[in-house]
């Protein structure tokens, strides 16, 4: 469908650190006549907006609407409105956040955004009678605006609204409008309209605090998670009693912990503000949102601060939720449930790295969690929509930044092959586990731009060193990022094969065999260059010494047979140096339990997972962790991000290796499901579903039987572990659904 674009403002003075401008209310009334058969509303903003109609608030979610570059795409949600209008006086009535179109963030391009202005609103109305009539009502001067109680808006600082200022009835007909003004237009953006296809941001969860503490005037509330969303404030204020709430993460010697959150110049990040009325009221910000276990409140008496004065709204992309997993290891649990908040917490409208301080597209991060999301939820539809964003920001030379959407940033730096990967990694996934081809087809030809780009920077030895390129990103115990101690140059050409290879894989499925030669030259070039230049033979050393590369060369097929032996030694003895701990980044991280239970060494993967000493997953557990952390790092060092879900490839191991759920192995057969488990001494009792295509498998499994309920229509093995075997001596059955014996 064709999409008109007439977009109105209000004033074009936008939000500055020293000056801000309220948000704007606009008001349409329309007439409709008799014999009304189809009514529809197509809507969106540069910005976010909320939309009502006759008095109700029909928006249909939270910031709406999705998320991108407004020079790319202007996002616009399509609504039946048939049944909400009545013969005669009609008003639509909206209001609007600023989104990604005006920030005062200075970091990540924000003020240098080319498209910096006031937000602006879209809408037409489109209505059809029995007489075959129609009519349309547009956005233009003749929708009125004023001043909303909305001072100041920013998506990443937070949002202060003066109840006192409030227009009793402003989005009903019978309002007196007479003092507001007429809206401007604006020549259209140069993005291109799109209805939104991704799943709305919704409320998914409510929490009251789980105990309030005085702290220097004002209160600390503690919801007992950290997660994503907002408060619900609900307070009987005296009027212009000024209450400010400030989201935080953690507690640092019993104070509240800002520095993880905030940059230079942005010391007002993750906070609200509401001037009371006067009287019982509630409010909940619009159009922004925060990471948060914690909440100190100042301005109010002791006698409000009740559990019931906030309520911790938890908000995420509304995602089918498609897995679950328990064991009788509660540490396991819990990483388990941090993973999964981590990943909710950081879908919204598109795939981030932290609900908090940054609230960027990384695009490492969604590709490094691409297979445990599809085992956990459905994020396709998200996805999609994304990743046209994602081709979109391609440049002339093939290169993508690191962060999707943006404007110029992270081009010349802080991306590379170990980013770009999602270029392959989303479309790849999605078609592995859902059989979604049409992301195969979109992903085709910025594929092709890619791998020529590969090409255009592959060096005189046929390796890959991107200028700028990220690597194997939080080594453990480090808390600088960048400090990777395997070598750049190793994790650029490995994962530049492996998108190669991934590309050709997707070419082949489309029909398009030139471009998987084309591929697979590359690849070729690469497997061979680094044969030819990472590895001394004699002794399994990988360049870097590290135990990412040595994981990375097994995982990604470098070695085989006596060699990889001799890697796989040198890698056990890497982690025996560290006390069989692990010593990786997110990398590494994405590979090395899977290198070690390929290979026999279950109990080894499962100990570096569980133990609670530093460095593992247990230790954040151990530590009160509720979702995973940016960084591996010491009791007392540096804090980071608390909610970064790039080290959840674990939750993907827990399923495929402790449930043994194996999903469409060849990647060409979607009905195509293997059982193979390993067991692990201190686990008796393991338990996993996941929604398949064509319906839910689950799996429950002890030492002494597995539980399988499958679709009939899926086929596949259950493939015991050695040393096991079934009553009838076999340790391999055809799939089905049964309770099978095993004996050793």
């Amino acid at each position: 469908m064709t999409i008109p674009m007439n977009f109105i403002y209000a004033r074009e003075e936008y939000n500055l650190h020293w000056r801000y401008i309220p948000q704007p209310y606009f008001r349409r009334k329309f007439k409709v006549r008799s014999g009304l058969v189809a009514a529809s509303l197509t809507i969106g903003a540069l910005g976010f907006y909320e939309v009502h109609l006759n008095g109700k608030d029909i928006t249909r979610g939270l910031m709406a609407s999705y998320r991108a570059n407004p020079d790319h795409f202007i996002y616009f949600d399509y609504y039946d409105i048939t049944d909400a209008l009545t013969q005669g006086d009609n008003v639509l009535a909206s209001i609007l956040g600023n989104g990604m179109q005006n920030t005062v963030v200075k970091i990540w391009g924000g003020w240098n955004f080319p498209w910096r202005s006031s937000a602006a609103l879209s809408f037409t109305i489109e209505l059809k009678y029995s007489d075959g009539t129609e009519e349309k009502i547009i956005s233009d001067e003749n929708t009125l605006w004023s001043d909303s109680p909305i001072t100041f808006n920013d998506y990443y600082f937070g949002e202060y609204y003066d109840a006192r200022l409030e227009q009793k009835g402003w989005d009903t007909v019978d309002f007196d409008d007479s003092s507001w003004q007429k809206s401007k237009t604006r020549v259209p953006t140069r993005g291109e309209a799109r209805i939104c296809e991704s799943e709305p941001v919704k409320v998914c969860e409510e929490l009251k605090p789980v105990s309030i503490t005085e702290f220097k005037g004002g209160y600390i509330y503690d919801f007992g998670i950290n997660a994503a969303g907002l408060c619900r404030l609900h307070i009987n204020g005296t009027p212009g009693q000024k209450v400010i709430t400030k989201h935080f993460e953690v507690m640092v010697e019993g104070k509240p912990y800002y520095d993880n959150l905030c940059y230079k110049g942005c010391e007002r990040m993750q906070e609200d503000e509401y001037i009371c009325a006067g009287g019982e009221a509630t409010h909940t910000p619009r159009f922004t949102h925060h990471g948060f276990r914690y909440v100190y409140v100042t301005g109010i008496t002791p006698e409000q601060a009740t559990p019931d004065l906030l309520t911790y709204l938890i908000i995420h992309t509304d995602v089918e939720m498609r897995g679950s997993f328990e064991c009788d290891n509660e540490i396991i649990n819990k990483i388990q449930a941090a993973t999964v908040r981590s990943d909710l917490s950081n879908l919204v409208h598109i795939p981030t790295d932290t609900p908090h301080r940054e609230k960027n597209g990384w695009t490492a991060d969604a590709a490094l969690s691409a297979e445990q999301m599809l085992f956990n939820m459905g994020p396709e539809n998200l996805w999609r929509e994304w990743m046209r964003s994602v081709y979109r920001s391609m440049n002339e030379d093939g290169m993508i930044p690191g962060i999707v959407p943006t404007s110029d940033w992270g081009y010349e730096d802080f991306n590379g092959p170990c980013w770009d990967c999602v270029l392959v990694e989303l479309p790849y996934y999605a078609y592995k586990y859902r059989g979604d081809k049409d992301m195969l087809r979109e992903a085709a030809n910025p594929l092709m731009r890619y791998i020529t780009y590969l090409y255009n920077i592959m060096r005189e030895d046929d390796l890959i060193e991107a200028p700028g390129g990220l690597g194997d990103w939080a080594q453990t115990g480090r808390s600088s990022g960048r400090a990777f101690k395997t070598p750049v140059i190793v994790t650029d050409s490995i994962i530049s094969m492996d998108i190669a290879r991934k590309s050709a894989f997707i070419f082949e499925e489309l029909g398009m065999p030139e471009k998987a030669e084309y591929a697979n030259k590359l690849a070729d070039r690469l497997y061979n260059a680094m044969r030819r230049n990472f590895f001394d033979y004699e002794t399994g050393y990988v360049n870097g010494d590290t135990q990412t590369s040595c994981a990375m060369a097994i995982y990604y097929g470098l070695v085989e047979g006596e060699e990889k032996q001799k890697v796989l030694d040198y890698l056990l003895k890497l982690i025996k140096k560290d006390n069989d701990h692990f010593n990786v980044g997110v990398l590494g991280n994405r590979v090395i339990f899977r290198v070690l239970c390929d290979n026999g060494y279950t109990e080894l993967a499962y100990k570096m997972v569980v133990r609670t000493d530093f460095p593992s997953f247990g230790n954040l557990i151990a530590r009160g962790a509720t979702t995973l952390w940016e960084f591996h790092d010491p009791e007392g060092g540096k804090i980071d991000s608390l909610n970064h879900h790039f080290w959840g490839d674990i939750s993907a191991w827990f399923y495929q290796y402790l449930a043994g759920i194996r999903v469409n192995p060849t990647c060409r057969d979607i009905t195509n499901v293997d059982i193979k488990p390993i067991f692990i001494d201190d686990l008796n009792h393991v338990k996993a579903t996941h929604k398949l295509v064509q319906g839910e498998i689950a799996v429950e499994i002890t030492k002494e039987n597995i539980t399988i309920t499958c679709p009939d229509s899926v086929h596949g093995e259950i493939t015991l572990p050695e040393g096991y075997k079934f009553e009838d001596g076999t340790n391999v059955k055809a799939l089905a659904s049964g309770s099978y014996n095993i004996t050793k």
